[in-house]
């Protein structure tokens, strides 16, 4: 484990939704609330990812990413699994200037920055979340680049080493804690 700033906040990023299912439902499994979990990825991954499901094929990372994209909202598109999930989050926003999809307790950041504030705020928020700037900057481009980051606080040392072990065999990239 590196938590040299002591964030308490264990990120990792995805490059394919499988994998990225299999993290979140890996957490909610371990007693995790859907509301402990922010979930990040722009809107094109939720198209690419997501953009083919049927209505049966749901989870609840897919039924989470969809509460921040409801009427009114200026993201459009057939929702999927991960995409839900992402609605199953107290707290999701949809962030169309910048293309991204953001729930958890970093949605709650984002939309409090303000339209005027979200350059940098993806950036900002996740340094806010105690994200040294170096890794912030990766996980902004690989989200960029179509890949999906979760991140949480895990509970205990325990449940740290866990996860940084399963994200690791679950094909989890930049698994930092």
């Amino acid at each position: 484990m590196n938590n040299t700033d002591n964030s308490g906040m264990l990120t990792a990023m995805f490059r394919d939704r499988d994998s990225a299912e299999r993290a979140y439902n890996e957490i909610r499994a371990r007693g995790y609330d859907k509301d402990d979990v922010n979930v990040i990825m722009s809107d094109e991954a939720r198209k690419r990812h997501f953009a083919d499901d049927d209505a049966d094929d749901t989870t609840e990372l897919g039924n989470k990413s969809l509460e921040g994209t409801g009427a009114g909202s200026a993201i459009g598109g057939t929702l999927g699994a991960i995409v839900g999930a992402i609605a199953a989050i107290g707290t999701s926003v949809a962030i169309p200037g910048l293309g991204l999809i953001v729930a958890g307790p970093l949605a709650a950041g984002l939309a409090g920055a303000g339209a005027g504030g979200l350059t940098g705020g993806l950036i900002g928020a996740l340094i806010g979340a105690g994200i040294p700037e170096e890794r912030a900057k990766v996980y902004e481009s690989g989200v960029k680049e179509g890949n999906i980051v979760l991140g949480f606080k895990p509970r205990s040392a325990e449940d740290a080493r866990y996860f940084e072990e399963h994200f690791q065999n679950n094909r989890g990239e930049h698994v930092y804690y």
